[in-house]
């Protein structure tokens, strides 16, 4: 049985993994990797729109990686239309890129997982091979890192070098054409770099159990002996 130091560590260990596929698995499903505003540059030219005028046909798009949504302002009211990445508008896109992406989550969440099992196994036995004990831990957890860094990074290069918001927000369009005016990532990319920073953290976790706290002893009271002398006295 390990010591209740390490009981205690790869249990917080085991608790990060679980933090860490939870954030994955949103990330992976919610609909905020990007968030920007856009505006219909056709109105604008129709009406030769002043500045004060541009409100009238400034507009808003969030998107994931399965889906979003897009609220279009043309001069005739706000109109929101859903966006489904799969299976039309993926093929506008860099398609092998997109794929990629989520390609490397779920090898990320296969690895977190992995963890998550050497963490129990840890916290309950003491493995009789380095590769199962906190050398593995290392290893599974830097993987998991490191899948979860590229897909993230491979993320940034699409919206960056491909426009893909720009493809994303002009897909069917085919009377307006809508210009991003800014974005930024949203909270579902940020998770998914909060888990790769948690990997990070489990790292740091599992190299505390290398730490030996010393051990509690506790001194016996030495038995007092009444000699017949001191008895009188």
């Amino acid at each position: 049985m390990p010591t209740l130091w390490k009981r205690i560590v790869f249990s917080i260990g085991a608790i990060l993994c679980i933090g860490s596929i939870a954030l994955l698995v949103v990330a992976l499903f919610t609909e905020r990797w990007i968030i920007g505003t856009i505006l219909c540059q056709t109105g604008v030219d129709l009406v030769n729109a002043s500045n004060l005028e541009l409100a009238q046909f400034t507009g808003d798009i969030y998107y994931g990686l399965f889906q979003g949504g897009k609220t279009r302002k043309c001069g005739l009211g706000s109109r929101h239309y859903k966006i489904y990445i799969f299976p039309n508008l993926i093929k506008k896109l860099n398609a092998g890129l997109h794929m990629i992406i989520i390609f490397f989550l779920f090898i990320a969440i296969g690895f977190a997982l992995v963890s998550l099992a050497f963490c129990i196994y840890n916290a309950r036995k003491v493995p009789y091979q380095s590769v199962k004990g906190p050398l593995g831990l290392y290893i599974w957890n830097f993987i998991a890192a490191l899948f979860c860094s590229l897909s993230f990074a491979s993320f940034i290069a699409a919206v960056r070098c491909h426009q893909l918001t720009e493809r994303v927000v002009n897909f069917r369009e085919n009377l307006f054409h809508l210009v991003v005016l800014e974005e930024s990532m949203g909270f579902s990319f940020w998770l998914c770099v909060a888990s790769a920073v948690t990997h990070g953290a489990n790292m740091l976790v599992v190299a505390l159990s290398s730490i030996h706290l010393p051990k509690i002893q506790t001194k016996k009271q030495q038995q007092s002996t009444a000699s017949g002398d001191d008895l009188l006295y």
